[in-house]
């Protein structure tokens, strides 16, 4: 069931005045898509959620689930009667219940009376999606935080809702669980064809799980886009510096552009970039290329040829098993690269860095300040 969200808006009284929390917020998440909000702490992700769950009420915008409207002017439908479930981020378990009775409860309570006969059978269902029916009759303090997180997600899924909402849920768990429930919550969602809206500030996250991600910055959504967009296209800065590493060169447009192939004269000499359409020469730039993208050499060699080369000094070099993470000194500038080079890449070495001109992202300046607006 298609999600829509029509330009939404909620503040807050703090002792200090109010807090914009959602500034006039728009998107539609389509039937059976996994869509994710990610953002920092306090730009607004979580308060959306749960304008869409009903625990929030917006102070203006309007929100709908399918074909019904949940949320508007002169509209208000309480939680319970919308087609949802949600997933928070401190699980909720009741500690005096067992796993089975945790899951259970949201069929108990529904105004649309289901049987015991059926609610066992469908309690059954939902924890074996998770993966967690022997552990049915567990106490509850018993469990483990990724048992805990699999009983929430069960409990969610029981009631056989049309949206599935999630609200950080794997933030408490370590690395390697994180690592391991994120593609299973995806490839559940996607077995049931389940609509589900995922809320996160982690990044791999949100690039590993989503079809489609919303970049959000102050109760607005700076950029909407598949991950692979998201991450290799950034339109501005903070897009850019948020969804993983990036190193920014400052600069101007030189004259001269050819089948949209142009030049910005940086500090750290000439680069040739893709321009984008409507950047005149003169035009103040900010070009990011991504660590992963630049090539480190202790060999010059025979020069960039086409791509781009800048030398510099080696400051750090971490060894990480296949490749080496290092920060080069170029100079006012400290480039973030990595590279195979294993053997050679150490602190103090001069080092050449190589770049072709389609890794570079080039944002006019102030595409920052102009997508905040």
């Amino acid at each position: 069931m298609e999600v829509v969200v029509r330009d939404l808006t909620k503040s807050f009284g703090t002792l200090e005045g109010n807090v914009n929390a959602l500034n006039g917020l728009g998107f539609h998440v389509a039937r059976g898509e996994f869509y994710t909000l990610l953002g920092p702490s306090g730009c607004g992700k979580s308060t959306t959620l749960r304008c869409i769950a009903g625990l929030e009420r917006a102070d203006g915008g309007e929100i709908r689930i399918g074909e019904r409207q949940v949320a508007g002017p002169d509209v208000w439908i309480a939680p319970n009667e919308r087609p949802i479930g949600m997933v928070f981020q401190s699980y909720a378990i009741w500690p005096h219940m067992t796993v089975y009775r945790n899951v259970e409860f949201p069929l108990r309570q529904s105004r649309n009376r289901v049987r015991k006969s059926e609610r066992e059978a469908r309690v059954m269902e939902a924890l074996t999606l998770v993966q967690m029916e022997e552990l049915a009759h567990r106490p509850a303090p018993f469990l483990s935080g990724g048992q805990q997180q699999r009983v929430a997600l069960a409990r969610a899924l029981v009631s056989r809702p049309d949206v599935l909402l999630l609200d950080e849920p794997l933030s408490n768990l370590d690395a390697k669980l994180r690592e391991e429930l994120r593609f299973e919550i995806k490839e559940l969602t996607r077995r049931l064809g389940i609509t589900s809206i995922y809320v996160t500030h982690d990044q791999v996250e949100a690039l590993a799980m989503s079809d489609r991600i919303a970049v959000m910055h102050g109760g607005r959504i700076l950029q909407e886009g598949t991950p692979k967009d998201i991450y290799l296209r950034p339109r501005t800065s903070f897009v850019a510096q948020f969804v993983g590493q990036v190193n920014f060169f400052h600069g101007t447009v030189a004259p001269g552009r050819e089948h949209g192939m142009g030049v910005i004269g940086t500090p750290q000499g000439r680069l040739r970039c893709m321009l984008p359409d409507g950047m005149a020469p003169g035009a103040a730039a900010l070009v990011a290329v991504r660590p992963e993208s630049l090539f480190a050499s202790t060999s010059r060699g025979d020069g960039a040829g086409d791509g781009n080369m800048i030398e510099g000094e080696v400051e750090k070099a971490v060894f990480l098993g296949d490749m080496v993470d290092c920060q080069v000194r170029v100079g006012a500038e400290c480039v973030r690269a990595r590279t195979s080079e294993v053997d050679d890449i150490a602190a103090g070495r001069r080092v050449y860095l190589r770049f072709t001109p389609e890794s570079c992202v080039v944002l006019p300046a102030g595409a920052e300040a102009a997508a905040a607006e």
